[in-house]
C-alpha cells in the first residue's frame, strides 16, 4: 500500500512540475489552454482555442515588387540603315580626244579646289599649231601693211590724174585735142580702180588677221583643256586616269569628285515610320570601324515607297569631318521626339484587347488602371494618361493577381542591392 501511495505522489509531483514549466514557457499552448479551464486564474490569460487555431492557419499575403511611377525624359528614336553615298558627284573627263595623258597630279582621297589641275595631256601637237598660227598672223599683218602702203600710192595717183583731167576740161577743145582728153579720163578711172583694189586688199588682209587671231584663241582654249581641271571643290573619290592612256571625251570619266566632300546616308525606313520623319531632325550614325557615333541631320525624305519592299528613302546629311567612305553600310537612330513623362517598367504593362493596363497597389490591394502608352525606350515606357507620379506600380504584371487581391508590396529599388549582393556571392 505504501508503494502505491508513493507512486501516486511522484506522478502528481511530476505533473505539477510539468504544468508549472508549461505555464512559464508556453502558457497558451493547446494542452495548457485545455487545462486552464479547470485551473482557477488560467482562463483569462490566453485567448480561446478557436481563435488561436484560426490565427495560426491564416496564410500570408503574396509579396509583389512595386516601383513608384516617376518622371523622366523620354527620347523617341527611329532606326535607319543604308549605304553611304555622295550627295553630288562630279564626273571629270577629257575635253580633247586623241591626246595622251602625260601627268597625273592627284589621287583618290585628295581634297581639291575648284579649277585645280588634276592631270595634263600631251600638247606638243597644239604647240606646233600655235607656231603655225603665229606665222600666219605675221603674214596677215604684213599684208595689211602692204595694202595700206599701196592705198596711199593709189590715192596720190588718183589725185594727180583727177587734177590733170580737170585742167584738160577747162582748156577746152581749142587747146586740148580729143585724144588727150580721153587719155586723161582713162588715167583717172584707172587710178580710181587701183585705189578700190588696194582698199579691198586691205580688207582681205584685215579679215585674214582676224581669222588668225580667232584660230589662236581656239588653240589657247584647246591648250587650256589639255590641263584637266576640277570643275568643283571636293574630294576625289575615284581615279581611272593612267599615264600614257589616250584620252577620249566619250569614254569613262578620268576622275570622280564628291562635291564639297558632302556624304549622305541613303537610308531606308518602313512606310509606317515615314510620316514621323521631318527634315532637320538630329541623328546619330554608327559607321563601320568607328567607335564614336557621328552626328547628322535628316536632309531629304522621299515621296515614293518601293512597291516590293514597302520601304521609303531617307537622306541623312553627315558632318564634313565624319571620315565616312562612300559605299559603306551604316546604321543609326534619328531623334524624332523628346519630352518629359511618367515612367513605368515595360514589364508592368498588360496588353489587353480593350487597351493597356497596369496593376497598382493601394492600401495593400491590387487595383487595375487603364493607361495610355507613349514612347517606349529600352525597358521603360511612358504613360501619357492613367497614372500619377508616386503611384506604386507592380513591376512585373502577373496573371494570377486580380483586382482587390491583398498583397504585401516590396520596393523593387530596395530589393536591387540585395540581388546584387546575392549575385556577387
Amino acid at each position: 500500500m505504501r508503494r502505491v501511495v508513493a507512486f501516486v505522489v511522484v506522478i502528481a509531483a511530476i505533473a505539477g512540475g510539468a504544468l508549472f514549466a508549461g505555464r512559464a514557457l508556453a502558457p497558451c499552448s493547446a494542452p495548457l489552454a485545455l487545462a486552464n479551464k479547470y485551473i482557477p486564474g488560467g482562463a483569462a490569460a490566453c485567448p480561446p482555442l478557436a481563435e488561436t487555431a484560426s490565427a495560426e492557419a491564416r496564410p500570408l499575403a503574396p509579396a509583389v515588387s512595386v516601383a513608384p511611377a516617376a518622371k523622366r525624359l523620354f527620347v523617341e528614336k527611329l532606326f535607319v540603315s543604308g549605304t553611304l553615298a555622295a550627295r553630288e558627284e562630279a564626273m571629270v573627263g577629257a575635253q580633247l580626244d586623241g591626246l595622251r595623258v602625260t601627268e597625273i597630279l592627284v589621287d583618290e582621297g585628295d581634297r581639291v579646289a575648284k579649277d585645280q589641275v588634276l592631270a595634263r595631256l600631251d600638247r606638243s601637237q597644239l604647240d606646233t599649231l600655235i607656231a603655225q598660227n603665229d606665222a600666219a598672223t605675221q603674214s596677215a599683218e604684213a599684208a595689211i601693211a602692204q595694202a595700206t602702203s599701196q592705198i596711199s600710192q593709189f590715192e596720190a595717183s588718183l589725185t594727180q590724174t583727177s587734177a590733170d583731167l580737170e585742167r584738160a576740161k577747162k582748156l577746152g577743145a581749142q587747146i586740148m585735142t580729143e585724144a588727150t582728153l580721153d587719155q586723161r579720163t582713162a588715167a583717172a578711172r584707172i587710178a580710181q580702180s587701183q585705189l578700190d583694189s588696194g582698199r579691198n586688199a586691205l580688207r582681205v588682209a584685215q579679215a585674214s588677221l582676224a581669222s588668225r587671231r580667232a584660230e589662236r584663241r581656239e588653240l589657247m582654249v584647246r591648250i587650256d583643256r589639255a590641263e584637266v581641271k576640277a570643275p568643283v571643290a571636293g574630294i576625289v573619290s575615284r581615279r581611272t586616269a593612267r599615264v600614257g592612256a589616250v584620252a577620249s571625251g566619250a569614254g569613262e570619266a578620268l576622275f570622280r569628285i564628291i562635291v564639297d566632300g558632302a556624304i549622305d546616308l541613303d537610308a531606308e525606313a518602313p512606310e509606317q515610320s515615314l510620316p514621323r520623319f521631318a527634315v532637320g531632325m538630329p541623328a546619330s550614325i554608327k559607321l563601320p570601324g568607328v567607335e564614336v557615333p557621328i552626328e547628322g541631320k535628316v536632309r531629304l525624305i522621299s515621296e515614293e515607297v518601293d512597291k516590293a519592299t514597302r520601304l521609303g528613302k531617307v537622306r541623312i546629311a553627315l558632318t564634313p569631318d565624319s571620315r565616312a567612305r562612300v559605299g559603306a553600310f551604316a546604321s543609326g537612330m534619328v531623334t524624332a521626339n523628346q519630352r518629359e513623362g511618367i515612367s513605368v517598367p515595360t514589364s508592368a504593362l498588360q496588353r489587353l484587347d480593350d487597351g493597356d493596363t497596369v496593376q497598382v497597389v493601394e492600401d495593400n490591394r491590387i487595383v487595375a488602371r487603364k493607361i495610355t502608352v507613349g514612347i517606349i525606350e529600352g525597358d521603360s515606357a511612358e504613360v501619357r494618361a492613367g497614372l500619377n507620379v508616386g503611384d506604386s506600380v507592380v513591376t512585373r504584371a502577373a496573371a494570377f493577381l486580380r483586382p482587390g487581391d491583398i498583397v504585401r508590396p516590396l520596393s523593387a529599388i530596395a530589393q536591387a542591392p540585395a540581388k546584387v549582393q546575392e549575385a556577387a556571392k
